[in-house]
């Protein structure tokens, strides 16, 4: 007989076989077992990194992994992270310690009611069927799209399991359920996009496996397309405009604006895709069709509910090739074209704008992208390309978090595939994660950390200090991060001026092996285009609330 830890152990192995965790007392039988049975274990500073990584290897790799931590102050220290890959929709297993089955100790919390707080599925092992539980939360966290956590007891984590016969994970209903359009909703679309003169087709997430059909139907259709943040550049097509939102240039928007039918596949058309409802015209129909149960934005006319790939089978078998040439009539010219910043911003300091435009010609070319959340988020998506689909991650954003994205770097290191690792992060958000730098250091093969340095939690800066707010809570002590890698190991480059990223194109020639820290310091003075956006709509909004108290 084994141990309830070696069986789950045992059932997870070929399931998920990369594990991040941090060990203490409620996962250290856990992960004797895991490692004994094989498992790839990285081992991480945090327990927040634990669950960020396993985030950030899902959402680049597209297969399922394990975070664990201890129960108690090393599960909630790992909340947050959980509460972000919640709100993403990102498939993980958290296996983590527990209070006993008999019952809360001094130091124990309700983990159960905070599981359920940030949303979380949870399921608890006995000694009877440790491993069918194992694989059931599994099957779950992978059909449902959602991180579970699998809860081991303290007092059971050692103790002998019954035997029990393991069901094959593929007879446990693990795939995401992939529901077909009604077929009046299909002729209803269908009618919609045969009568459109001026298609566009806006990608997101959810369209990723999806990327031949779309350009199929752009093509049938005569019409362009777009991609949100997590799908942008998806289609090889000479028609496809880029990223979409708040981090898309002047002409992607215009050409949107013109569109009469805007066909939305797997996005969720948060505020900043839809510019705080400045991208689409208010005559334009809005069509969106996602596996959400309604539509996620009030300004959509025609929702359908319904797997993208499915339905987009059935959208090609049924529209008719479009007579127009509205493609052809489009000015694509300044299409990619973005301001490439100054040398330097009034203060003196470097302009981020510009340190972006540079470290593009500098960086591999074969990368991964994975970002923090902060002001300078912007910068990455605009300026920098990526290889492959699923190769830009922001861990922490859904949940509008900063400090998360730090430890999705080990995640993405392990996903990577021979790709560099870049990494775009912010002094705030960089000092909140900076435990697993050594994490990051130790495990990635190939990487790039870009701190936008500009003394200063930025996004505050620009949201509250440019309403008046006193500005002395949101500024930071200015830290050598460069100095700090270079004594754990890792190559550092302080860029003061734009020459000095001749350093990072040195580490680059030297064949780009191991990590690279660059501390750009950067002005706080240059807001990124999307905050703008965000300060026009929070003008208007404050406008409107006025009106409405007068």
């Amino acid at each position: 007989m084994s141990s309830v830890s070696a069986a789950i152990a045992h059932a997870l192995k070929s399931v998920a076989p990369q594990i991040f965790g941090l060990m203490g007392n409620g996962n250290a039988h856990f992960l004797d077992a895991a490692v004994r049975a094989g498992f790839d274990y990285t081992a991480v500073r945090h327990e927040s990194a634990a669950v960020s990584a396993a985030d950030a290897y899902f959402r680049i790799s597209n297969k399922l992994a394990i975070a664990t931590t201890t129960y108690g102050a090393g599960y909630t220290n790992a909340v947050t992270a959980l509460a972000e890959a919640a709100a993403a929709g990102t498939p993980l297993l958290f296996v983590t310690g527990d209070a006993p089955s008999t019952g809360l100790r001094g130091w124990d919390v309700d983990q159960a009611a905070i599981d359920a707080g940030v949303r979380a599925p949870r399921y608890v092992v006995d000694r009877h069927t440790p491993g069918s539980t194992a694989l059931q939360a599994a099957a779950h966290a992978l059909r449902e799209q959602t991180p579970v956590v699998l809860a081991i007891p303290y007092d059971l984590a050692a103790a002998e399991s019954a035997e029990e016969e393991l069901p094959e994970l593929a007879s446990m209903n693990c795939a995401p359920p992939k529901p077909r359009l009604a077929s009046a909703t299909v002729q209803q679309i269908v009618q919609k996009l045969d009568a459109s003169k001026r298609t566009h087709i806006l990608y997101g997430r959810g369209a990723i496996d999806a990327a031949e059909q779309v350009r199929e139907l752009a093509q049938k259709l005569d019409a362009s397309t777009s991609g949100t943040l997590l799908a942008r550049d998806l289609l090889d097509y000479t028609f496809d405009l880029g990223i979409t939102g708040g981090f898309s240039t002047k002409a992607n928007a215009r050409i949107i604006a013109q569109a009469d039918t805007v066909l939305v596949l797997g996005a969720s058309l948060n505020q900043f895709t839809m510019r705080f409802g400045e991208l689409i015209d208010q005559s334009t129909t809005l069509i969106q069709i996602d596996l959400t149960p309604n539509a996620t934005n009030a300004r959509v006319d025609i929702f359908a509910q319904g797997d993208v790939q499915v339905a987009l089978e059935d959208l090609l078998h049924a529209v008719h090739t479009a007579d127009s040439t509205w493609c052809l009539s489009l000015d694509l010219e300044d299409l990619r074209t973005r301001p490439a910043g100054d040398d330097v911003a009034e203060d003196g300091l470097l302009d981020p704008r510009r340190v972006a435009s540079e470290l593009e010609k500098i960086l591999p070319a074969n990368r991964v992208l994975v970002q923090d959340g902060g002001h300078f988020i912007g910068w990455g998506p605009m300026y920098w390309s990526t290889t492959g689909a699923r190769s830009l991650s922001c861990v922490g954003t859904a949940y509008q978090s900063i400090g998360l994205g730090i430890a999705s770097m080990v995640g993405a290191g392990a996903a990577a595939e021979g790709r560099t690792v870049v990494l775009a992060a912010g002094d705030g958000g960089f000092l909140m994660g900076l435990a697993d730098l050594e994490s990051i250091i130790r495990t990635v093969n190939s990487g790039v950390i870009v701190i936008y340095n500009d003394s200063a939690y930025g996004a505050e800066v620009h949201q509250y200090g440019s309403i008046g707010l006193h500005e002395d809570p949101m500024l930071i002590p200015t830290v050598d991060f460069a100095g700090i890698a270079r004594t754990m190991g890792a190559t550092g480059v302080r860029v003061d001026q734009l020459e000095d990223l001749s350093a990072v194109g040195d580490w680059v020639s030297a064949g780009a092996h191991g990590v690279c820290l660059v501390d750009a310091r950067v002005s706080m003075r240059i807001r990124a285009p999307y905050m703008e956006e965000i300060l026009e709509a929070n003008k208007k909004a404050t406008m409107k609330l006025a009106l409405q108290s007068d």
